[in-house]
């Protein structure tokens, strides 16, 4: 599939702060959050709702009425007739969205569509499954977020499992997560510089959180809730979660609550939207993967190369790699097998620092470097929403 002629409008993305689990967005219905933050932000770029032909919603966490899936947020942001669906696949959420969004585009389905991503780790829902032919006819019952992470419906394993397997397999210490965790905070420290300076392209603050029937505020976010202060003698005393493993708490990720949004269209509208015309980001790739069970931080690795072969460039051609990391373990792995800098990798942070919430992500707004961009700069990860596997090209920043 050729994705010449799908585009980002320069300016069309956002993010809210991403909040700490229980935090200060805990008490948001995901999915009107999520409408409400995008119907503002539509606003501001005078963009009419009723213009998308297309919007592609993805959340993991039940919520309220989740059942009737995008066209709920969509009405909500005023999008009244546009049709929609919702994906879930736990991480994998806002790679899928981004993909489906640009099939339609590529396929001339559609010719600019709404991309939203959302989810709420906190306050997960307590499920309850009838079993009326069962012992007693009791049935089964999860606490879906929680239960979900410390046991994989196929091989029993918790995610913090599979994180210490490929520490294990690529001998990977806890010294070295230290080491990636340490700088990966210092490259956040670049994006709340100078008053939020970089965060603030993409974010609106300070931003002021609605309360739970969005009349009127709850509170003010003067950025992301629940970065820990991170150093190197910090991360030194912790210990590994597991009984002789190497994760702790400073090298893995956190629940968190959130959402972001783009616009996908055509070149030549993309051109008409951006904030600076000057500045194209085009989808260039995507790749996916699956690999042994047990081992899902390594799957980046080959997804990655399957999206550059679909761009037809190669990984010395990247100027910046922005990847999701719920543990520092993915980078290493990655880097190990690609021959990358490390230590270069996420500038201006990354989910590691900032906290995951399954689907959303940060968009990828990154500055052109010249370590082998060429004339265009290139950089290879996640766009708004993109968990891993993808290739944007940036022209002019």
């Amino acid at each position: 599939m050729n994705l010449d002629s799908v585009e980002i409008p320069y300016g069309a993305y956002w993010s809210t702060p991403f909040a700490k689990w229980q935090g200060s967005l805990q008490h948001l219905h995901a999915m009107k959050f999520a409408a409400h933050v995008a119907k503002a932000k539509l606003a501001e770029l005078k963009v009419d709702p009723k213009t998308f032909d297309t919007g592609v919603f993805g959340m993991t966490n039940n919520q309220y009425q989740s059942f009737y899936g995008a066209p709920w947020p969509l009405y909500e942001i005023g999008a009244t007739h546009t049709p929609g669906h919702m994906l879930t696949q736990v991480c994998a959420t806002g790679a899928r969205v981004l993909f489906n969004g640009a099939a339609e585009i590529a396929l001339g389905v559609s010719k600019q569509a709404l991309i939203i991503s959302g989810d709420r780790c906190s306050n997960g829902a307590h499920i309850y499954y009838p079993a009326p032919k069962g012992p007693g006819g009791y049935g089964k019952s999860e606490d879906q977020v929680t239960y979900n992470m410390m046991n994989d419906a196929i091989g029993g394993h918790s995610m913090l499992k599979t994180a210490e397997n490929v520490a294990a397999k690529y001998q990977i210490t806890k010294e070295e997560q230290d080491a990636v965790a340490l700088r990966r905070y210092e490259q956040y420290g670049d994006a709340v510089a100078n008053g939020n300076a970089f965060q603030n392209r993409y974010m609106t603050l300070p931003f002021s959180v609605p309360k739970h029937n969005f009349k009127g505020e709850d509170s003010v976010l003067s950025g992301d809730e629940g970065v820990f202060t991170t150093t190197a003698e910090g991360l030194a005393k912790l210990r590994p979660v597991l009984p002789d493993g190497t994760v702790t708490f400073g090298s893995q990720t956190h629940p968190a609550d959130g959402n972001v949004g783009l616009i996908l269209t055509t070149s030549e509208r993309a051109q008409e939207l951006a904030t600076d015309a000057s500045i194209r980001v085009r989808l260039r790739g995507f790749g996916q993967s699956r690999v042994d069970l047990e081992f899902m931080p390594e799957a980046p690795i080959s997804a990655s190369q399957k999206a550059l072969d679909h761009a037809g460039v190669a990984i010395k051609d990247i100027a910046a790699i922005k990847s999701h990391n719920p543990f520092a373990v993915n980078d290493i792995a990655f880097a190990r097998a690609t021959g990358v800098d490390v230590m270069g990798m996420n500038n201006y942070g990354c989910s590691l620092i900032w906290g995951h919430p399954q689907g959303p992500t940060r968009p990828a707004r990154h500055r052109r470097t010249d370590r082998g961009a060429g004339p265009e700069g290139r950089w290879a990860g996640p766009v708004p929403g993109l968990r891993g596997g993808g290739f944007v090209d940036g022209r002019g920043d």
